[in-house]
C-alpha cells in the first residue's frame, strides 16, 4: 500500500505539472499581478567615469561598479526629502534634487527643487516662492537657471542672488524658457532654454500663444462642481504660437533677440550651443519640408545658415546634431538619399562624407566617441524587423556590426563609450540585458535576463509565433505575424483579431517582446482565436518612399492595407472569413474604426482606443507635418476622417476614450457617439473619467482589458 501510494503521488505530481503547462492566462495576472511583467533595466545615469552608474533606489541615490554589479558608495541619503529625481553637476560635486513633482502633461512637469553640495553637505532651496520647471545648472555649477510662473530665472548659489531674466510671462499667452503643449507633445522639446558651454550666457525660447485657441477638459472628483482644465492647443490650420529665441549675457544683463526670418508660421523644435560663440537653431516652415540650421552670433544675435534641406514631403526632427572637432564639424543623420544614414559635415555646411549608406535606415544614433574615433548607432540593416548595433570610424569606412543576432538589439553606451549595455529580446522570449566591453564585444555580466519570466511562460499553454509576408494589389510586399492557438488544427475554421498601429515611423511587426498585449493576445489565442498584425505602408524602417507614401492622404493607404490584408486572411482554409475583428489604439484606433467602416464587408467586429475620428481635430505639428493644412488639402482630411463616414458601420464597434485625454481629446468619441445615434447604428462604448491618452491607474487597465476581452468573446 505505501508503495502504492507513494507512485500514485508521483503520478499525481506529474499530472499536476502536465495540467500547470497548460494553465490559462487571467486578466488578473496581467493587469493586476502583473505576473508576466518583464523586469526592465531603466536608462543608466552613468558617472563621468564610464565605469560607474548611479541610481535612485528606496529614496537614496546610490553608486554601483556597472562591470561588477556591485554598490560602491550611498552618494545622498536625504533626512526629509522624498525624491521624485536627481541630476549630478558637470563636474559631479553638486546635485539637483527634485520633490513633490507635478506632471503637467506627458513630458512636463513641476517641483521643488533643492541644490546638495557634496563637499560641504549643503542643502539649499531653488526657490521658496512656488514650484519650478526644469532646473538646472550651470557648466561651472556656481548657477541655476529655471522656469517659474512662465518666466525664466537664475540664482546664483554662494550669495543666493536671483535674477528674473523674463517678466512678461503669463499663463496660456506668453511663455519663457519652456515649450508650449504642441512642442512638447510633437517635437519632444519640454524644456526652452540652455546653458552655453561655459556659463556666461543661457539661450532661451519665447511662446506667444496669445493667439491660440483654448481647448477645455472636464475632470470628475466627487466635488459639487467638476474641475475644468483650459490650456492652448492648435489644431490643424489653426494659429500656432509665435516663437522667438533670445540669448541673455550673465555680464551685461543684456537680451538679445536672435535674427531670424520674420515668419510667424515657422517652427524651431531645437536650440543648441555649437560653442561659447555661436548658437545653433534648427528652424523649419510650417509644411516642416524646408529644414534650416542657422548660426547665431551670441553677442549681436546675427544668424547665417550653416546647413539647408529640403523635401517634397516633409523632414523629421531628430537629436543627431553633434559638434566635433571643436566644433569645426558636425555629425548629421537624414533621409537625403532615400534611406536615413549618417554623414559629417564642416561647420560651414559642406558635406564631408556620408558614413553610412545602403538601403536600410539608421534607426539611433548612439554617439562618437572622440577617443576611438568611432560612431554607434542602431540600423534596421537585416530587415525591418530587425535591428542591429553598428560601429563605423568617423574618418569613413566600413559599417561593422557589433551584434546583429536574430531578433531586436538597442543598447546604452556609458559617458566614455568603454562599455554599453546590451538590450536583446525577440518575439517571443523577454528582454535579457547585459554589459559589454566596446573594445572587443565581450561580455562583462548579465544584469537581467528574465528567466522568472521564461519559467513562469512554460506553465502556460503559448500558442505559435511566426511571422509572414504578404504583397498588397500594388505590389508592395508587407510585413506581419501570426499567433495560432496551441492546439492549432489546420482542419478547423478560426476567428482572427488583427491588432493595428500603422501610423507613420512606428511598427508593431518587429522581432522585439510584445509586452503586456503579446500576452493577451496569447490569452486570446487560448481561447480559440487567431491574432494577426501587419505593418501598413507608411510605417518604419523601410526606407523614405515606403514611410512618406502616405502624404496628403493620412490613413488612405493604410486603411486600405489593413481591409486587403483581411480579405486575404478571410481565404485562407483554417480562417472563418464571418468572423475578422480589428483592434487598435490611439493611430491605430484610427485605422479600426476606418477599418470597420470602409471594410464592412470583411470586417465584424472593431475595438477603437483613444481614435482620432476627425483629423481637423487634432494638433498642427503632427497632422499637418503628414497632411498639410485642411485649407489646402481639404478632399485629404474630409476622405480620411471616419466622422464622414461612420454611417457605413455594420458590425460591433466598442468605442473608448478617456475623459481627461489631453492629446486626442474626448470630443472625438463624443462627435463619433453623436453620429452613430443619429445614424441608428448601435454600438458599444467604455469612457474614463480622468484618464489621459495611456488610460491607466489603479485597476482601470484590468477594467479596460476585461471589457474589450468580454467584447471580443462576445461578439467574435
Amino acid at each position: 500500500m505505501k508503495m502504492f501510494s507513494l507512485l500514485w503521488v508521483g503520478l499525481l505530481v506529474g499530472v499536476g505539472t502536465l495540467v500547470a503547462q497548460d494553465q490559462a492566462i487571467t486578466i488578473p495576472e496581467l493587469w493586476q499581478q502583473y505576473k508576466f511583467y518583464a523586469r526592465p533595466v531603466p536608462g543608466f545615469n552613468f558617472m563621468k567615469d564610464g565605469k560607474h552608474y548611479s541610481v535612485l533606489q528606496q529614496n537614496v541615490i546610490v553608486q554601483y561598479d556597472l562591470t561588477s554589479g556591485k554598490q560602491t558608495a550611498v552618494l545622498y541619503r536625504p533626512k526629509t526629502l522624498n525624491l521624485s529625481s536627481y541630476a549630478f553637476s558637470k563636474d559631479e560635486q553638486k546635485l539637483i534634487l527634485e520633490t513633490e513633482r507635478e506632471a503637467i502633461y506627458r513630458h512636463s512637469s513641476r517641483a521643488n527643487f533643492f541644490v546638495y553640495d557634496r563637499k560641504t553637505k549643503a542643502l539649499t532651496p531653488v526657490s521658496e516662492e512656488g514650484k519650478q520647471r526644469y532646473a538646472t545648472l550651470s557648466p561651472t555649477s556656481n548657477r541655476i537657471a529655471f522656469v517659474r510662473g512662465n518666466n525664466l530665472f537664475i540664482k546664483t548659489l554662494a550669495d543666493g542672488q536671483e535674477v528674473q531674466v523674463t517678466e512678461d510671462g503669463a499663463i496660456n499667452r506668453i511663455i519663457n524658457g519652456a515649450t508650449d503643449w504642441v512642442y512638447e507633445e510633437e517635437f519632444g522639446l519640454a524644456k526652452g532654454f540652455e546653458w552655453s558651454p561655459d556659463g556666461s550666457k543661457i539661450a532661451f525660447l519665447r511662446f506667444d500663444e496669445s493667439e491660440v485657441k483654448e481647448f477645455t477638459f472636464t475632470s470628475f472628483y466627487n466635488n459639487l462642481y467638476p474641475d475644468y482644465t483650459t490650456f492652448k492647443y492648435p489644431k490643424a490650420g489653426e494659429q500656432n504660437a509665435t516663437v522667438s529665441v533670445f540669448i541673455y549675457d550673465l555680464s551685461t544683463k543684456l537680451t538679445t533677440k536672435v535674427d531670424l526670418p520674420e515668419d510667424p508660421e515657422q517652427y524651431i523644435p531645437r536650440i543648441q550651443w555649437a560653442d561659447d560663440q555661436e548658437l545653433c537653431i534648427t528652424h523649419l516652415n510650417r509644411h516642416q519640408n524646408h529644414l534650416r540650421l542657422f548660426l547665431a552670433d551670441a553677442k549681436t544675435g546675427k544668424t547665417k545658415v550653416m546647413l539647408e534641406e529640403k523635401n517634397q514631403y516633409f523632414i523629421d526632427v531628430h537629436d543627431n546634431l553633434q559638434f566635433v572637432n571643436e566644433g569645426k564639424e558636425f555629425i548629421w543623420t537624414s533621409d537625403a538619399d532615400g534611406f536615413n544614414h549618417v554623414y559629417v559635415y564642416s561647420r560651414t555646411g559642406k558635406k564631408l562624407r556620408q558614413l553610412t549608406r545602403g538601403e536600410f535606415d539608421v534607426i539611433q544614433f548612439y554617439g562618437y566617441d572622440p577617443y576611438r574615433k568611432m560612431i554607434f548607432l542602431k540600423a534596421a540593416k537585416e530587415s525591418a524587423k530587425h535591428r542591429g548595433i553598428y560601429q563605423v570610424p568617423y574618418a569613413g569606412g566600413e559599417m561593422v556590426a557589433m551584434h546583429q543576432q536574430s531578433g531586436y538589439n538597442s543598447a546604452q553606451f556609458s559617458s566614455t563609450f568603454d562599455y554599453y549595455v546590451l538590450n536583446h529580446s525577440t518575439a517571443t522570449t523577454p528582454p535579457t540585458y547585459t554589459v559589454y566591453t566596446t573594445k572587443d564585444n565581450q561580455p562583462v555580466r548579465t544584469i537581467e535576463d528574465n528567466q522568472n519570466l521564461k519559467t513562469t511562460l512554460e506553465g502556460y499553454k503559448i500558442g505559435d509565433f511566426s511571422f509572414f509576408d504578404y504583397t498588397n494589389e500594388e505590389g508592395t510586399l508587407l510585413h506581419g505575424w501570426m499567433i495560432k492557438p496551441k492546439d492549432f488544427d489546420p482542419t478547423k475554421k478560426y476567428p482572427v483579431l488583427m491588432y493595428v498601429y500603422g501610423g507613420p515611423g512606428r511598427q508593431t511587426v518587429t522581432e522585439s517582446w510584445g509586452g503586456q498585449n503579446y500576452i493577451w493576445f496569447q490569452m486570446l489565442a487560448q481561447k480559440g482565436y487567431i491574432v494577426v498584425s501587419v505593418d501598413n505602408r507608411g510605417t518604419d524602417a523601410r526606407g523614405e518612399a515606403f514611410r512618406k507614401s502616405t502624404y496628403m492622404n493620412l490613413g488612405g493607404l493604410e486603411t486600405a492595407d489593413q481591409i486587403e490584408v483581411a480579405r486575404y486572411l478571410a481565404e485562407q482554409p483554417y480562417v472563418d472569413g464571418e468572423r475578422i475583428g480589428i483592434f487598435g489604439w490611439s493611430f491605430g484606433g484610427y485605422l479600426s474604426t476606418a477599418a470597420l467602416a470602409k471594410g464592412a464587408d470583411v470586417f465584424k467586429l472593431a475595438i477603437a482606443v483613444a481614435p482620432v475620428i476627425n483629423w481637423k481635430w487634432y494638433d498642427t505639428i503632427y497632422t499637418e507635418r503628414f497632411m498639410r493644412t485642411p485649407q489646402e488639402n481639404n478632399d485629404g482630411y474630409e476622405n480620411n476622417s471616419p466622422i464622414n463616414f461612420a454611417d457605413r458601420i455594420r458590425g460591433h464597434y466598442l468605442l473608448v476614450h478617456g475623459m481627461g485625454d489631453d492629446n486626442v481629446h474626448f470630443q472625438n468619441a463624443a462627435e463619433m457617439a453623436r453620429v452613430l445615434i443619429d445614424n441608428n447604428i448601435p454600438f458599444d462604448q467604455a469612457f474614463y473619467p480622468n484618464k489621459n491618452h495611456g488610460i491607466y491607474g489603479g485597476a482601470t487597465r484590468a477594467h479596460l482589458y476585461n471589457k474589450m476581452t468580454d467584447f471580443i468573446l462576445t461578439n467574435l
